[in-house]
C-alpha cells in the first residue's frame, strides 16, 4: 500500500474534451434495471445492455463492489458498470483472498474474460482506485494481447513501478480508514467498522506480496487521476504510468481524496465519460516509445 507522501503541485493535466454532464438513465428502463451478479466475482449494479461500452470498476483496498453503484447510474447513459466482488467481505465473505497478488491477478483476469464483449458495440474500458488501480492494470496486463481494454483508468494510485518494495507496515488498516475518509462511512458502528478493517487487513496483505518486474508497456491507453486532496499520493506521480503504455496517456488533477467514487458518491463521472464517449477521437496525451 502507498506510504503517506506530501502532496505537491501538479504538472498541467492533460486536457479533455468536453461532453455533456452524465445524467442519471429515466423512465421504465431505468425503473425496471435490477442489480445482477455474474458468478462469483462480478456485479452488475445497474444494468444496461444495450450500451456500447462496458466499464469494469475494481475496488480499493478494503472496498466491494456496491461502492460503485452511484458510479453506475450516473454513467448508465453511456456504460455498463461491471463491478469486481472481492472475496473475504460483503457477500463473499467466507471465500478465502487468493494466496498473493498474482494469483488474485490470475483469478480476476479468469472470471472476466467470458465478459469481454462489451454492450453492443463490443467494446470495454477499465477503472480502478487505490490498489484498484494495480489490480486493474495487472489484470490488463493479464489478458491476452487482443482482449485487453481499450482504456484503463488509475485513479489514486502511483505507478507499478512505485510500489517495489512496499508493504503493508507502510499504513496499518485503521490509518487507513482514516485517510481514505471511510471514517465517516462506517459512523460509530463498532461491528461495521471491524468488518471494514477486516477486509483492509486482508487487502493490506495480498498488496505486500505485489512485486513489480519490468515489462513492454501495454497498447490499452491508460489515464491516471489524483484527488487534489489525496493525503496519501503525490500528484506529480501520475506521470510514471505513461511508460506502462504504447497507446494514448493523459493525466488530471480532480476535486476529491483519495477515493473518488464511493457509495456517497459517484466520482469522476464526466471525465469517464468523456473518454468512453470520445474514444473514437483521440485525447490530447504523449506517448510512451514503443518497444523495438
Amino acid at each position: 500500500m502507498t506510504a503517506v507522501t506530501a502532496l505537491t503541485a501538479a504538472p498541467p493535466a492533460t486536457a479533455l474534451p468536453t461532453a455533456p454532464p452524465a445524467t442519471a438513465p429515466s423512465g421504465p428502463a431505468a425503473r425496471s434495471a435490477r442489480p445482477r451478479t455474474e458468478g462469483d466475482w462480478l456485479l452488475v449494479p445497474a444494468p444496461q445492455p444495450h450500451r456500447p461500452v462496458r466499464l469494469f470498476c475494481f475496488p480499493h483496498a478494503g472496498g466491494d463492489a456496491p461502492a460503485y453503484n452511484p458510479l453506475a447510474r450516473a454513467l448508465a447513459p453511456v456504460a455498463e458498470v461491471w463491478a469486481v466482488r472481492p472475496p473475504a467481505r460483503g457477500g463473499r465473505g467466507r471465500h478465502p483472498m487468493p494466496p498473493d497478488f498474482a494469483a488474485l491477478t490470475a483469478a480476476v483476469a479468469q472470471a472476466l474474460t467470458p465478459h469481454l464483449t462489451g454492450g453492443d458495440g463490443g467494446r470495454f474500458a477499465f477503472y480502478g482506485q487505490s490498489l484498484g488501480a494495480l489490480l486493474a492494470y495487472e489484470v490488463a496486463r493479464a489478458l491476452p494481447a487482443d482482449r485487453r481494454p481499450e482504456l484503463v483508468v488509475v485513479a489514486g494510485a502511483p505507478s507499478p513501478a512505485e510500489w517495489a518494495g512496499r508493504t503493508s507496515r507502510d499504513l496499518d488498516a485503521p490509518e487507513l480508514l482514516r485517510l481514505t475518509g471511510l471514517e465517516e462511512v462506517v459512523g460509530s458502528d463498532p461491528a461495521l467498522a471491524e468488518l471494514a478493517l477486516g477486509a483492509i487487513r486482508t487487502d493490506l496483505a495480498v498488496s505486500a506480496t505485489y512485486r513489480h518486474r519490468p515489462h513492454a508497456p501495454i497498447g490499452s491507453a491508460i489515464h491516471a487521476l489524483a484527488g487534489a486532496d489525496d493525503p496519501m499520493l503525490a500528484t506529480t506521480g501520475l506521470t510514471g504510468w505513461a511508460a506502462h503504455t504504447r497507446g494514448a496517456f493523459g493525466h488530471r488533477v480532480v476535486p476529491g481524496g483519495h477515493l473518488l467514487a464511493t457509495v456517497d458518491r459517484p466520482g469522476p463521472v464526466d471525465i469517464l465519460t468523456t473518454l468512453l464517449a470520445e474514444r473514437q477521437a483521440p485525447v490530447p496525451s504523449h506517448h510512451a516509445p514503443r518497444e523495438h
